[in-house]
């Protein structure tokens, strides 16, 4: 199965084997937005905009390969939890964020994986699939004064403990620190290329889209080593009814297990 996007004139396909979606969960005021910003364009907003759900899309050419990574930046209030169980299903890699001067945040982030490992294990019994659930979790705000700590690393760093596909970062998104890090090791544990992350490929903008085309004369200007990445201004989150026919393709195993809906960028 293969999604195909447009870009002007330029057309271009992903496998759905290479399509991945990533969702990221925590309280509200913890820095989600922006640490997500710093994945999508290497900006910091310093005004605070509540969150009801964001979806973005970022598409990869790694070495002649093309790639797909949906975002979903979830709302911290969790109005519907029904909703947050959808996005967990759907979810192939989890960012936990809370706020390192917040106590309160890094108990639901507890919460929230608790809740994450047990709706995945009931899809893996339903499904027996046998994959891993990458999942990092973000200790957001290191940039502010150690008086104003309220989560101790050694505590957080209990959450991941003998679990090799879960580890434990502490970061500013303000200031960029480990943001990049943390990244590396996600994709990682998820046997992602490495060049999806932020800092180890080309940025490039829609009108540029050429780069990724399979034809001969764009692909002149791509060596085999290199690494493009393109984010979707137009992306469209797909529907609830599109993510519930997608749970239960698995769990019939009906269909391909990664097809969604495809998104067209004009």
């Amino acid at each position: 199965m293969m999604k195909t996007f447009s870009s002007g004139n330029c057309t271009f396909s992903v496998p759905a084997k290479n399509s991945y979606r990533m969702v990221v969960l925590g309280a509200s005021r913890v820095g989600k937005s922006s640490i997500v910003s710093r994945f999508l364009n290497g900006r910091f907003e310093d005004q605070y905009t509540p969150t009801i759900e964001d979806f973005h899309r970022k598409v990869y050419n790694i070495r002649g390969d093309m790639y797909q990574l949906d975002i979903l930046d979830t709302s911290g209030n969790h109005p519907f939890p029904a909703m947050r169980r959808l996005s967990i299903l759907t979810g192939d890699v989890f960012i936990l964020v809370f706020s390192l001067d917040n106590r309160e945040s890094f108990d639901e982030v507890k919460r929230l994986q608790k809740q994450i490992l047990e709706v995945k294990s009931c899809l893996k019994n339903k499904t027996k699939e046998v994959g891993e659930l990458p999942m990092v979790i973000c200790g957001n705000k290191n940039d502010h004064s150690e008086l104003c700590r309220q989560v101790a690393a050694t505590e957080a760093e209990l959450l991941v403990s003998g679990d090799e596909n879960c580890a434990y970062f502490e970061v500013s998104a303000k200031k960029n620190t480990n943001v990049d890090e943390m990244f590396y090791v996600l994709f990682s544990m998820a046997k992602l290329p490495h060049e999806m992350s932020p800092a180890l490929h080309r940025k490039i903008s829609v009108q540029y889209g050429d780069t990724f085309h399979p034809r001969p004369f764009c692909m002149r200007r791509v060596k085999e080593t290199d690494a493009y990445g393109m984010v979707s201004p137009f992306a469209r989150r797909p529907s609830v009814n599109s993510d519930l026919k997608y749970i239960k393709a698995k769990v019939l195993r009906e269909g391909q297990a990664r097809e969604r809906d495809k998104c067209t960028i004009q």
